[in-house]
Parts: C-alpha cells; structure tokens; sequence
C-alpha cells in the first residue's frame, strides 16, 4: 500500500494544496492521501492566522469529494511544533508495511539538510517533490543519489521528482485579497470560500 502525507499551515486551504496532488496521485499509486494541518512549523516564525480548528475545518471542506482524502488532526492535537520525523513515527507504526510518501515543494529541497532527524527520517518514508513541468528540481548534492523514478521506489529512503501544472495562488495572497474585500472564487473551493465568510476570517491583518 502507497499512502501520501502532505503537511502544512494550511492557512487557508486553497487550489494550490489540492490540484498539485490531484495530478499525480495515479502516477504515484496512492492508496490514500493525508493532509496534515501543522500546529506550528518549525521554519515559520510567525504563528498561523486561523486557528486550528478552522484550519482542520477548511481542509475537510476542501477535500470531502475526494474518498481517498484524509484530513487529520494529529499534529494539531500534539499542540507543540510539528516535526515530520514525529509523524512520521506515529505513522509508521500503524503502517508498517506501506510506502510512505512525505510531499514537499520543489522550494524545500534546498532546506532538507535542516530538517530535525532527516537520516530517521529517510529511514522512515520517501520524499516525493512536486515540481512544475519544464522547471528542473535542483537536489542537494547529498541527496542526489536518493533520486529514483515512482515506480523504482521502496518504502522509504528515496527522494521522487511529481511533475505537474503550476497553480500560481498562495494563502498569503488570499489572506491580503480577503482583506481588501478581492474575490478569492478561483482560488479556494467555494465552500471554504463560504465558510471563511460566514466564520470572517482574515478580516484583518494579523497582529
């Protein structure tokens, strides 16, 4: 069994998480795919927005259509900076056999060295990096040797370049649109859209 694992802010959750994993969930064989609404990463100085429970909200609003999409709120029920490895581990231990797939961005790879644990945690899991199609995912020296094609994969300790379309939208700019009273239809499922509205979220500028 393939399972994904894709971690996040979420804040809020929009096309930009969705769509990407969408696209390539067949070419990777998931089974199921978890997202994972951080209660604070530990790159981010500043703390989310919305809260948790929001956040968990607007992320099963998003993907409730899709069977094969979980929203869980381990992370968040740790109630303390969210470390992949620590995840990973809780999930490694329900899953003993399966291909774990931890999703990133092409922008993370740069930072993977500085990831708490990376050695456990390419013991515990893959990386599948979604890159934008005719862009080059630029690896880490380190790491270049991890590299592998989907289907060459093992349960853990490969790293797998995901081409896919560019969703050009960031909870930042959703954020600053909502503030200045901007339409956020074409970026966010419409009822996250209209639970932002009904809960007025991001009305203002965070302190």
């Amino acid at each position: 069994m393939k399972i994904g694992i894709c971690g996040g802010t979420f804040d809020p959750f929009h096309r930009g998480h969705l769509d990407p994993i969408l696209a390539v969930r067949d070419a990777m064989q998931w089974r199921s795919v978890f997202f994972i609404p951080a209660f604070r990463q530990p790159f981010k100085t500043e703390r989310a927005t919305a809260s948790g429970y929001h956040r968990f909200a607007m992320a099963v609003l998003a993907t409730e259509r899709h069977n094969d999409l979980h929203v869980s709120n381990w992370e968040l029920e740790r109630g303390a900076v969210s470390y992949t490895v620590e995840t990973l581990a809780m999930l490694r231990e329900t899953h003993s056999e399966a291909t774990l797939d931890w999703i990133i961005g092409d922008d993370n790879l740069a930072q993977l060295g500085e990831w708490k644990d990376i050695d456990r945690i390419f013991e515990l899991a893959n990386f599948v990096v979604l890159s934008r199609f005719g862009e080059l995912a630029v690896v880490p020296d380190t790491y270049r040797r991890r590299v592998v094609a989907a289907d060459e994969r093992k349960a853990h300790g490969a790293i797998v370049i995901a081409h896919n379309t560019e969703v050009p939208v960031s909870s930042t700019e959703i954020r600053r649109r909502i503030r200045s009273g901007e339409s956020i239809a074409e970026l966010v499922d419409p009822r996250v859209s209209r639970y932002i509205q009904h809960n007025r979220l991001y009305r203002e500028a965070q302190q």
